[in-house]
């Protein structure tokens, strides 16, 4: 298996995809990374520093006319892995019976079932075993649920989860990975997490690369563990 190609990073306008496509960039792969704002400075600036190796197309993970227009625009192209990363976790502290059903569908179609969806509609364009990443977390683990809080944020990617093993049973001959990037201070993560983006991204890179060629679904954390269901 070659240690370089041509990488899809869904939703790496900032946080962990950006920093997951400057490091994939730094290897010498080939990026193609989406963003609901394909003119976001960070990826300019990285198309600028490398030109030629990355480019920028625009999508709502939610929007599945966004989803087939950046199908339609990459056909042609062979995508080695497919990484999304795109996700929200908004309703931080707010009770679930106080959740509005708005604010819920949107998390639900943003984490779990929006990129799922995608890897389905991109699948035509997989190379042969390519690998398709998933950005999950371990508090969508039942098991290892000892706080009971955020429970949007939690029952979204318990969900993720579902629709990942179900995607894997459709998608046999591929290698494909539930991956926590563990708690990473972003804008997401927030200021008291433990880790740093450079820390996280070059673990989760590390994991793919491993899994690269060996299909089958697996649930890990970006040093590589794995988590219980």
């Amino acid at each position: 298996m070659a240690d370089t190609g041509t990488i899809l990073l869904a939703g790496a306008s900032r946080g962990l995809g950006l920093g997951l496509a400057r490091a994939y960039l730094e290897q010498g792969w080939q990026v193609i990374a989406t963003a609901r704002d394909p003119a976001a400075p960070g990826l300019s600036a990285l198309a600028g520093a490398h030109p030629g190796r990355l480019r920028v197309e625009k999508l709502d993970i939610t929007s599945a006319d966004d989803a087939r227009a950046l199908a339609s625009a990459l056909a042609g192209t062979i995508l080695d892995v497919i990484f999304v990363v795109a996700g929200m976790h908004i309703e931080q502290d707010t009770p679930i019976a106080d959740v509005p059903p708005e604010a819920a569908a949107l998390e639900f179609m943003t984490n779990a079932i929006g990129p799922v969806a995608l890897g389905d509609r991109l699948a035509g364009l997989a190379a042969p075993g390519a690998t398709f990443v998933f950005m999950t977390s371990i508090l969508g683990s039942i098991a290892s649920n000892a706080g009971g809080t955020v429970d949007l944020y939690r029952a979204t990617k318990a969900a993720l989860n579902m629709l990942g093993s179900c995607f894997a049973l459709r998608h046999r001959e591929n290698p494909v990975v539930l991956l926590h990037p563990g708690w990473v201070r972003t804008e997401m993560g927030g200021q008291a997490a433990p880790l740093d983006i450079e820390t996280s991204v070059r673990g989760m890179v590390s994991v793919v690369a491993d899994r690269r060629g060996k299909p089958g679904l697996v649930y890990l954390d970006y040093l590589g563990k794995t988590l219980p269901w």
